[in-house]
């Protein structure tokens, strides 16, 4: 991948939007420069959070001064948009599980078909389709930051909880500081 100066750059996208506005499309060459500057806002938030995170003070500076970046979903989107995520499909599919609100099992990742399967743990809500369904959606969101690769998500339901048994007996009889027992209000 080579270098490309910031001078080039914009050359080349004044370029493009010139001839663009040569065809006389001025549709089109609004349409253009209204992705350049959402392509530059994003490319500058990106820019400013990794500033962001590597400028904070720390007592003590981290053991892996990658880890604040690679958790970041802004900045890990960025580096795998570009191919430059240092950590392997698997391990940053685990980063996005972890940070689900409610834990599911990686079941098993095709890469193949780009479908990843997770198992719903027995803590996963009520189980019921709306349950399931915020799962399997806030799955997908992570996933698209921190695993592009993964373009389908399944989600298999854990084994139904058996219900808890509620036993209701007489109360225990209490005994007072005089030795008596009584019965419990």
């Amino acid at each position: 991948m080579s270098a490309t100066t910031a001078e080039q750059a914009g050359r080349r996208v004044e370029e493009v939007l010139d001839r663009l506005a040569e065809n006389g499309d001025t549709e089109a060459c609004a349409a253009a420069e209204e992705v350049v500057r959402v392509l530059m806002e994003f490319y500058g938030s990106g820019i400013a959070r990794v500033v962001d995170l590597l400028g904070r003070p720390a007592a003590r500076p981290p053991a892996d001064p990658m880890g604040p970046l690679l958790a970041d979903e802004l900045v890990a989107s960025l580096l795998n948009l570009h191919g430059l995520h240092p950590e392997d499909a698997p391990t940053r599919i685990d980063r996005a599980l972890s940070a689900l609100p409610q834990p599911v099992e990686n079941a098993g990742f095709d890469a193949a078909t780009g479908v990843l399967r997770l198992r719903a743990t027995a803590s996963t809500g009520c189980g019921c389709s709306s349950t399931q369904d915020s799962v399997r959606q806030a799955a997908v969101d992570a996933l698209a930051c921190f695993a592009p690769e993964v373009t389908g998500v399944e989600l298999e339901s854990a084994a139904p909880r058996e219900p808890a048994l509620l036993q209701i007996g007489p109360r225990p009889s209490l005994v007072g500081a005089d030795g008596r027992t009584s019965a419990a209000l």
